[in-house]
């Protein structure tokens, strides 16, 4: 299963030709996202200047892809990552380590473009 980090559904919604290819070429491969990427999305659209066609197309991604809440193992793994990382100082965002507990979590191959932060995470 593969977790869809936010850049990369943005990057989709764009029209990135990259990522479209990447995501027909592994379209037989289950896909989902965080509850955290869901909020980050509504978030982006909410303050956009075409503000209702984005939030029609955020929501219809509900319908493309499951979207997995925060549970109660998975704030036990960003705890634990968080702590870690605060004792190497190698911090990152509290939604970022929310989406990396998520694949950690579940098992599931997490897909971004955003290796900067998440490569800090063993």
């Amino acid at each position: 299963m593969y977790l869809l980090d936010t850049d990369i559904i943005i990057y989709s919604l764009k029209g990135d030709r990259n990522v479209i290819e990447n995501l027909l070429a592994f379209r037989e491969q289950p896909k989902t996202i965080s509850v955290i990427t869901y909020g980050e999305l509504i978030f982006g659209a909410q303050k956009s200047k075409h503000k209702i066609s984005n939030l029609a197309k955020i929501h219809n991604l509900k319908e493309t892809f499951p979207i997995i809440d925060i549970t109660p193992s998975i704030m036990d793994t960003f705890g634990a990552l968080k702590a870690d990382l605060q004792k190497s100082g190698n911090t990152i965002d509290d939604f970022d380590l929310l989406i990396a507990s998520t694949s950690i979590t579940h098992g599931y191959t997490l897909v971004t473009n955003n290796e900067q932060h998440f490569k800090r995470i063993p």
